[in-house]
């Protein structure tokens, strides 16, 4: 067998934020709130906030703008979340809307129909409901028979889905369609400095099939892997009404230094045994298509895998444009930055995120005339 990436699709939203736009945002809300609060932080029962500033940002992330499925609510000061209308269960969630749209620019790249797809799988940090699952809801919508199911490992949902997708395939699925629709902007907290700037909301999908007929990224070897961690950590969900838990502390949530100084070496040495287990080296690889969380997290993984004067061109960057996008990112990456990577060329495909959870996928590009 020989199961192939075939085709890749794309949406964003075409509201944007950058860095000046939401800085001036967040130091509107400090004031406001360090002036409502004076008293209490004079007496010290309060913490008085801080601002900061677009520069701040771009040093600590490499991020200069993020999509976003809604702009003004996120930019007011008074709301700080993105304002959406309910729609009715007769109308089609924004998710499935979303990932209907990358779904089926990949299905056109990859030049198949909805006749041809067994199985769909919807893979992403966050459902908008908890049923019907909405990976249901976009297998409906395109016509697609067999079946489909919501999965979620956080950032590293992409990655695991492909393992799921290629044992789906050994055991006789046709063609699977992966989903990624990450509207990350609705469990963002925009009134905290650390981390209001990190994501944006994208969607995209990826065909996986078994041919030796179409040019495409052979999936050679997944390797993946989780441990526990809060040190990233969202606690919203169905429960919160019952333990009459509300306000501050349910949505995301990290302590970037430890993340970075645990998270970096663990992938890095996943990726090295996948590559000495494949008889690889790292010169070998041609492009690193890394999470897009942070571009100082992808450089230093690179330079431990490949040396310290590794061309950083080999781990593309694509966050200065569109943020975290959680399990989105790589695909994304792989999207943009794919014709780099030649016939017979090897490519390492690798998420990581919350749990914590890696999952690294070894691909090489067949091109087919």
């Amino acid at each position: 067998m020989s199961i192939r990436i075939t085709g890749t699709g794309l949406y964003h939203p075409e509201s944007y934020i950058t860095n000046e736009e939401l800085v001036a945002s967040l130091n509107a809300y400090v004031a406001q709130y360090n002036q409502q609060n004076a008293d209490k932080i004079a007496a010290g029962e309060l913490t008085e906030l801080q601002g900061s500033s677009a520069e701040f940002i771009e040093k600590a992330s490499g991020i200069q703008r993020r999509y976003v499925v809604e702009k003004d609510g996120i930019l007011d000061i008074n709301r700080m979340r993105p304002k959406l209308q309910q729609r009715s269960n007769d109308e089609l969630s924004l998710q499935a809307e979303w990932g209907v749209i990358a779904a089926k620019r990949a299905m056109e790249n990859a030049n198949v129909t909805a006749e041809d797809i067994d199985v769909v799988i919807l893979a992403c940090s966050n459902m908008q409901r908890a049923y019907p699952a909405i990976s249901i809801e976009i297998q409906s919508q395109l016509g697609i028979q067999g079946y489909a199911y919501d999965m979620n490992v956080a950032c590293s949902s992409a990655t695991f889905a492909i393992q799921q997708a290629y044992s789906a395939i050994k055991t006789g699925a046709r063609r699977v369609l992966l989903v990624n629709a990450e509207i990350t902007s609705g469990h963002l907290d925009f009134t905290q400095r650390d981390s209001h700037f990190i994501f944006g909301d994208v969607a995209t999908a990826a065909i996986l099939e078994d041919t030796e007929n179409k040019t495409g990224y052979e999936v050679l070897d997944i390797h993946l892997q989780t441990q526990f961690s809060n040190n990233i950590r969202n606690n919203f969900g169905f429960l919160n009404r019952c333990e009459d838990a509300f306000g501050e502390g349910l949505l995301f949530k990290q302590d970037g230094r430890k993340v970075f100084k645990e998270v970096c070496p663990l992938v890095a040495k996943i990726i090295t045994q996948q590559l000495e287990k494949n008889q690889l080296t790292a010169e070998q690889i041609k492009r690193f298509w890394l999470h897009q969380a942070n571009a100082s997290m992808n450089e230093l993984i690179l330079k431990y895998v490949a040396g310290k004067e590794a061309d950083l061109a080999r781990a593309p960057i694509i966050l200065d444009e569109f943020a975290n996008t959680s399990s989105a990112g790589v695909i994304i990456a792989l999207h943009k930055t794919g014709h780099e990577v030649q016939n017979d060329e090897y490519a390492v495909l690798s998420s990581f995120g919350a749990g914590y959870s890696v999952g690294s996928v070894l691909l090489r590009k067949k091109v087919v005339s």
